[in-house]
């Protein structure tokens, strides 16, 4: 608890406590033998009003507070007219005194609101956790000595040195050490991460064993942890329909029961069918019980709980409204490469024609390549020992998404798919590996082709076998890859549907055959990681992203971040949003349940005071708890 809610929580327990004591002096009868009757009654309104106000001030000058403001209609305006009409049965010496119960419905109320506090804290625990990735300086050398400087105040290309201890400020690159990143705090995982010189750092991180110095690679308004954190933040504003449906009842509910009271009290006595005072009570016992705590409190709360849970998991979801929609997917389509591919590329052959040397076919896609920061044209690069002369190289661009062309000692260049030497009428054929297959040609002539694969992750296959598990009822591989590489990981994997060979544009297609395809409260989730995977993830219901590794254009576009690049955790994600869903509607039936047939009992006679205040606070309470179940989430 925090220094407000002891102190809260400290009020309470006094007034409970002088409560309780009155309550033992005026059942003992000792008032009466003291002050005699009536005097009894106007020693118990007086004692019991301690408690009350001690307990309740702050919720009736709230209440004045919103009545001033034109917003009367609330929590806090139902609990002060309801327990102080109570108090003001005492202008009925005839009937029994409810000055007890006033003052219960104060202090209960009160003792859930607190609980309502607390509860709300437990759950912003998982995602402060989050919010203390945030670093306080970076340490940048100046004049052979370190000086701590504000991350914001560092430009990219700076080197910083990161102390054991310490986190990561910034996204960059290793210069110069050897050292074990704890990640987490945003990933969830608590295997640590080795990085040594030319490794990616993002920050966040905490550095656990050696000095790094590490080359800024952004601004630190647009690393990783910035991002997170702006995420964090804004997630509460994206409010799912069930939560906001909840809002509008509530301001529609509460005034239409208001009234209800009013009348009950006021109607049957002017019509002569009992005694004011009867009526009245009954006014104020339908008053108390139709108090919208336990829905207003326990739905927002089971989301909120629902978030905080994914985070602890390393997923990021950037609102309820995401996690109710993930709670219906039955349709996951996915990016191929760095999605359930490592995108990891590695040159496994080269196919020269006859009369051809090999290292010339891998020579000229080399450079052909040079300017690409694709994983293909990275892992040519590798692949080839030689040195890449660019003052060799003019003319390089982008194939349509099919390949490249450049001129190469005045030769031209293409290196691509199948599609790419169709257009250019170019002749080729095919290989018997299975992998990406680019074509090479020089000045038009089939020069020969270079086979690359890519690695599966290796829980990819969990990741099918565990959606499948939660109710999903086709898993969709997209990819720009060949047919039978696309087909050869869908076996692997036990992929449900493929297609292969797309452009970024086919993939939108793709998915909007996919969508219109759907049933009615079906929705589709697509995962991608790349910068070409933006407009698939906007377009698609849900939108997941990769996040450790994927693209700022795919994080921002998506509505869910894995932070560690793990497919597996789609499933978990989807069974936290179902197990929130599951107890949202468990607390909005309980609690309408519970209340309607309070408030009927309350409309006939039948239910008293104290009756009330179960209705109320002790169903907003056992909601509350079944709310906070949000927050518990099993780690794989």
């Amino acid at each position: 608890m925090n220094k407000k809610q002891i102190k809260w929580r400290n009020r309470i327990i006094i007034a409970l406590v002088i409560f309780a004591a009155v309550m033992v002096v005026e059942e003992t009868g000792l008032l009466a033998s003291a002050f005699g009757t009536p005097g009894d009654v106007y020693a118990s309104f007086a004692l019991f009003l301690v408690p009350y106000l001690i307990a309740g001030y702050k919720t009736l000058l709230e209440a004045a507070r919103n009545i001033r403001l034109g917003d009367p209609f609330d929590e806090a305006f139902l609990m002060s007219v309801a327990s102080l009409g109570a108090f003001a049965m005492v202008l009925f010496p005839e009937t029994e005194p409810h000055m007890a119960e006033g003052a219960a419905v104060m202090l209960f109320y009160q003792v859930g609101e607190l609980f309502q506090s607390y509860a709300v804290g437990q759950s912003r625990k998982s995602i402060a956790a989050m919010m203390d990735i945030a670093p306080d300086y970076a340490n940048v050398e100046r004049n052979g000595e370190l000086e701590q400087v504000d991350p914001a105040e560092v430009a990219p290309g700076t080197v910083i040195v990161i102390k054991p201890g310490e986190r990561v400020p910034i996204d960059g690159v290793v210069t110069d050490g050897v050292s074990q990143l704890d990640t987490a705090a945003l990933t969830g995982e608590s295997v640590p991460r080795h990085v040594e010189t030319g490794a990616d750092v993002i920050s966040g991180c905490v550095n656990m064993t050696g000095v790094l110095r590490v080359r800024t690679t952004k601004p630190f308004g647009e690393s990783t942890v910035s991002r997170i954190l702006e995420l964090v933040e804004n997630a509460s504003e994206k409010k799912a329909r069930t939560e906001n449906f909840i809002t509008r009842f509530a301001r529609v509910y509460t005034p239409v029961v208001t009234l209800s009271a009013l009348a009950l009290a006021v109607i049957p006595p002017l019509a002569g069918m009992g005694a004011w005072s009867d009526w009245i009570l009954r006014g104020l016992t339908f008053l108390v019980v139709s108090c919208p705590c336990a829905l207003v409190i326990s739905v927002p709360l089971s989301f909120f709980g629902g978030i905080g849970g994914a985070s602890r998991l390393g997923i990021l979801v950037k609102g309820s409204n995401y996690l109710e929609l993930l709670a219906h997917v039955d349709t996951v389509v996915f990016d191929k490469t760095g999605t359930l591919t490592s995108g990891t590329f590695n040159v496994v052959a080269v196919h020269p024609e006859a009369g051809v040397d090999p290292d010339y076919v891998l020579s000229m896609a080399a450079h052909a390549e040079s300017f690409s920061d694709h994983p293909i044209a990275i892992s040519v690069r590798a692949a080839y020992s030689g040195e890449i002369d660019r003052e060799k190289i003019a003319g390089a661009r982008e194939e349509s998404g099919h390949g490249v062309s450049a001129r190469v000692n005045e030769h031209l260049v293409m290196v691509g798919n199948d599609k790419l030497m169709a257009e250019h009428g170019a002749s080729w054929h095919d290989c018997d590996l299975t992998g990406t297959i680019l074509h090479v040609t020089v000045d038009g002539a089939y020069v020969g082709h270079i086979v690359i694969a890519d690695v599966v992750k290796d829980d990819a296959a969990q990741a099918i076998t565990d959606l499948h598990a939660a109710g999903v009822h086709r898993c969709v591989m997209l990819t720009g890859d060949r047919q039978d590489v696309a087909e050869a990981v869908a076996a692997r994997l036990g992929i449900d549907e493929v297609r292969a060979q797309l452009l970024p544009q086919d993939k939108v297609a793709e998915v909007e055959r996919l969508l219109a395809g759907e049933k009615d409260g079906g929705r589709l989730a697509f995962v991608g990681d790349g910068i070409n995977d933006a407009p698939v993830l906007t377009r698609a219901d849900v939108g997941i992203a990769m996040g450790a590794m994927g693209s700022d254009a795919a994080i921002e576009a998506a509505d869910v971040v894995l932070m560690d690049d793990r497919p597996s955790k789609i499933a978990q994600a989807m069974r936290v949003a179902r197990k929130t869903m599951r107890i949202v509607w468990q607390n909005i039936v309980f609690a309408l349940g519970v209340k309607l047939l309070i408030l009927a009992l309350a409309a006939v006679g039948i239910a008293n005071m104290w009756l009330a205040v179960f209705g109320d606070v002790g169903v907003a309470m056992i909601a509350i708890l079944n709310a906070m179940r949000c927050m518990r989430v099993e780690k794989n």
